[in-house]
């Protein structure tokens, strides 16, 4: 697939089968993750794979009450090694690489599930603690994304979006 016609026709998918995704392609999905570009190659990333339908309810509580989280085949819960970005850059990096980072990450999730014939959502609204919880996260490393993943149900048309002439600015603001 282009990676043009993946970026313009990838959806936030909502509404899955019930069908398991092979791990072959979970492999592949999060090969496309460990490959996102990183502040100084820090990769500080980890993925925690969630299908244990206990941990999925957990995570889906935590989402504001997000069902579909629960009826995902497949969670992945996109985490950042704050400490591991400090180590080399400080604050910046605890503070915002690892976050851009794991944003990467993140997008590289997406556009791999929907090349490989996926649907998949990412979810940023959440109950931090609760998460950590969930998962059983370090104290340095931070959930930022829960992307849940299979086989789509519904197809979503497309979303507004704002025009070039409203978000470019050239030289300054």
């Amino acid at each position: 697939m282009d990676v043009f016609d993946a970026i313009k026709n990838r959806r936030s998918i909502r509404a899955f089968e019930k069908r398991a995704i092979p791990e072959g392609i979970m492999d592949k999905i999060i090969e496309a993750a460990r490959l996102a570009p990183s502040a100084g190659n820090i990769q500080p990333w980890e993925f925690v794979v969630v299908q244990d339908p206990q941990i999925k309810h957990k995570l889906s509580v935590a989402a504001l009450n997000q069902t579909f989280i629960e009826t995902a085949p497949v969670n992945i819960v996109v985490c950042a090694d704050e400490a591991r970005s400090k180590r080399r850059y400080g604050s910046r990096g605890e503070t915002l690489y690892c976050i851009q980072d794991t944003a990467a990450a993140t997008q590289n999730l997406l556009l791999a599930a929907h090349a490989l014939g996926l649907g998949a959502c990412w979810v940023g609204a959440f109950q931090e603690k609760m998460v950590r919880k969930a998962i059983n996260t370090p104290s340095h490393v931070r959930p930022v994304a829960i992307v849940s993943i299979g086989y789509t149900s519904k197809h979503p048309n497309p979303r507004d979006r704002r025009s070039k002439v409203d978000i470019i600015h050239k030289e300054t603001f």
